[in-house]
This record gives C-alpha cells, structure tokens and sequence, in this order.
C-alpha cells in the first residue's frame, strides 16, 4: 500500500495514532451514556488496535512508509517491560503454578499438530492450494509460519534459509502471518472483555491469579504519591537507561551466535530482538529488589502502559483488513491453522480448568511473541505482563525445534 498512503510522515501518522488513542481513552473512561455501554461490549483495547487498522486499510497511513513500529518495538516496548517489572513479585508469579507452562506447551503443541491437519482438510477441498513442487512447495513456504507462530521473526528466518521456500512467493506467507495472527488476537482481546464469564464456563480457579494482582495492587497503594517532576525523570531514566543496556548487550550476545548457521535450531540465539527482551526484563526484575521498585507509587506501571498502547497502535497498523481476500486459499490454510491451535487451548483450559489469562498469553506467547504476549497479559492487570514475557522467551527457545517437527509433518501430509 506504500504508493497509496496518504500520510507518510511518522509526525503525522504518530499524531495521527495519538489522537485516537485519547479519544478511545476519553470515551472509554465515560461513566454512562452511550459509550458505557459500548465499551461494555467491545474493549479499549482491541479499538487500540483496530482503528489504526482502518487508517491502513483505507490508504490514509501505511506501515510499508512508517517506522513507528520499529521505534515503539525496540525503544518503548523494552522500556515499558522495566517500568511494568519494577514491581514484580516473583514469589507471587512463581504460585501461578504449572498452568501457565501448560497452556503454553498446549498453543505449541496445538501449532506444531495444526499445520498438517490443516493441509490434510484443505486438500479436500482445494488440492492445488496445498501443492507446488520443490521449492515452490506450499509446505516449505507453512515451515516459516511455524516458525513464526511458535517463536518469532529470528525462527521464521531459521525456517525460510532450512527449507529454501521460492522468495518470490514468501510475500504471501507473511500475508497470512500478519492477517490470521492479527485476527486471532483481535479474538482475543475481545475475549478479555468477557474474561469472568468464560472462566465461569471454564470452572477455572483465578485465586493465584487474584493473589498476585492484589499484592501488586497493595504494594502500589502503600507507596502511592503524586509523582513529581524529579519522579518522573528518574523513571525515564531507568526505563530508558536500561533500553540502552539492552540494546548494548543485545549486541554483544547476537554477536557470540553469529557464526551459527542460520538453519541451525540454536539460531534464534543471534536475535538482538530476543536478547534486548530479556536484557529488559532482566533488568526490571533486578530493580524490584532495590528501592526503585518504589516508583510503582509514582506510576511507574502507568507510564509503561503508556508505551505499551502505542506499541499495540504501531501493531494494528501493520493490518491491512482489505488483504484478507487476496490469498483466499493461503489464508483459509491459516484460519483452519489457528482454529486448531485455539481449539485445542479451548479443550485444555476446560480439562484443567485453568483461567482464560493462561489460555491467551500462552497463545500469545507463541503467535505474537515478546512483542504482543505482554500486551495481552497487562490488559488483565499491568503487573502480569512480565508472564507474558517470561513464556514469550520459553518460545524463541522452542521455536525452530518446534516448527522442523511442524514441517516434516505438513510435507508428509502434502505428499501423501
């Protein structure tokens, strides 16, 4: 869509983002009236999301133009990832208990199984969809979804050099990534809204869960005060102080993997992105055993939060709503995928009775990775995005491994 954005300047696409992000938060803060009513419905959240996903599908903005996404990625999700651990509590999240591992270990399981089956009941309908020989296998080209879906762009890179897919064609597998990976977590997000009543019908137990949002919540209260300006700048430079650590040892750590073969299982371990998240987190546990854990009174968790809704703003630019037609036999491939994938969540979180929170951030952490999953996770309690993170490193560990049993599955059931 480059040639046909209306604004291609990130002044004016970031204005643009900021603008509706306060009238959403306006509207949504509106104790009655219409837009309580609304918003009882669809939540902030996934209009955070959304809108900036009408202004690319409409031309007015454009992802392909815009570095926004990049700067909210590298810079302020990092910085907001301190900021929400400042006040960690890792006894706390230790309690959550083998659940969350569960749910995660589940939405792998459910991506690695989903693949083939998916190939298998499309070529019922649709052989010539799931066909193509050597390198223009349709198989090669699901391997880099695998990768994608299980851990992140470092194993979505393993699995393209591994199984050699034709590049010419590789624009539309990461078509479907971005549409049925978006679309499953607008589906989530949705879902948040309706969180008590699905764990209702899950009969899940929330009290660890409950537990751990309401020490976070006591602490902040204990050292609750009107942040000064001194406050302020203080928080800015830990968050950002350590985003340039992370950064530098980013660096450093992608630096010692570079020689791995980028189809190695142990490539991820050269992703600087990998490395600065959990640099970043690192960092923020570390400061919730000093007094800076304190600047929770001051709205620490609050202005991350801040980076946190930008972050999801620059997502839902990527999303071009009206894409979802131009590959229809791809894209089905990937919705049936994904259905698989949240069908089995579904199944376990119901014999486990595990809350719908494990259920997405443990989807997340696989589909979206570090970027979406604490996105999702803070949306329940802004203390809980460290889990997301956390289980989001657990997938880049997983991926390629994951994704090379993925796809000798899917070229067994395209060849058979």
């Amino acid at each position: 869509m480059e040639e046909h954005a209306f604004f291609t300047n990130d002044a004016i696409v970031f204005g643009l983002l900021a603008l509706a992000l306060a009238g959403i938060f306006y509207t949504s803060s509106q104790k009655s009236g219409f837009w309580s009513k609304f918003y009882k419905i669809i939540p902030a959240l996934l209009l955070c999301y959304l809108i900036p996903a009408i202004f690319n599908s409409v031309g007015l903005i454009s992802d392909k133009t815009s570095n926004l996404y990049y700067v909210a990625s590298r810079y302020l999700l990092p910085a907001s990832l301190v900021l929400m651990t400042l006040s960690i509590n890792l006894k706390a999240i230790a309690n959550l208990g083998v659940k969350a591992l569960v749910m995660f270990f589940t939405g792998t399981i459910g991506i690695i199984i989903g693949g083939p089956i998916a190939i298998l009941l499309i070529s019922l309908v649709s052989p010539e969809t799931v066909g193509g020989a050597d390198f223009d296998a349709v198989w090669r080209g699901l391997s880099t979804l695998a990768g994608s879906w299980i851990g992140g762009g470092a194993n979505q890179a393993a699995m393209l050099e591994i199984y050699q897919y034709n590049p010419d064609k590789y624009g539309g597998m990461v078509l479907v990534d971005i549409v049925v990976a978006n679309l499953w977590m607008a589906i989530l997000l949705f879902g948040i809204g309706k969180s008590n009543r699905i764990d209702k019908w899950l009969k899940a137990d929330n009290t660890a869960i409950t537990e751990l949002k309401e020490k976070v919540s006591t602490f902040a209260e204990s050292v609750k005060r009107n942040p000064s300006l001194a406050d302020l700048m203080i928080m800015m430079g830990l968050a950002f102080g350590a985003v340039g650590i992370a950064h530098w040892g980013a660096d450093g750590m992608a630096g010692l993997f570079e020689n791995i073969p980028k189809d190695s299982a142990l490539a991820s371990f050269g992703s600087k992105f990998f490395w600065m998240v959990t640099i970043a987190t690192a960092i923020g546990i570390l400061l919730s055993f000093t007094k800076a854990k304190n600047y929770e009174g001051a709205g620490a968790s609050k202005l991350g939060s801040v980076f946190i809704y930008i972050l999801v703003a620059t997502i839902g630019m990527k999303m071009d709503l009206g894409s979802i037609f131009e590959n229809p036999g791809l894209i089905a491939i990937g919705l049936v995928w994904m259905a698989i994938h949240a069908g089995l969540l579904i199944l376990v979180a119901k014999l486990i009775k595990a809350p719908f929170f494990f259920l997405a951030v443990g989807s997340q952490a696989n589909v979206g990775g570090a970027a979406s999953a604490p996105v999702v996770a803070a949306e329940f309690h802004p203390s809980l995005a460290s889990v997301g993170v956390l289980l989001a490193v657990f997938g880049y560990v997983v991926g390629t491994y994951g994704a090379i049993l993925c796809t000798i599955l899917m070229e067994m059931a395209a060849t058979s």
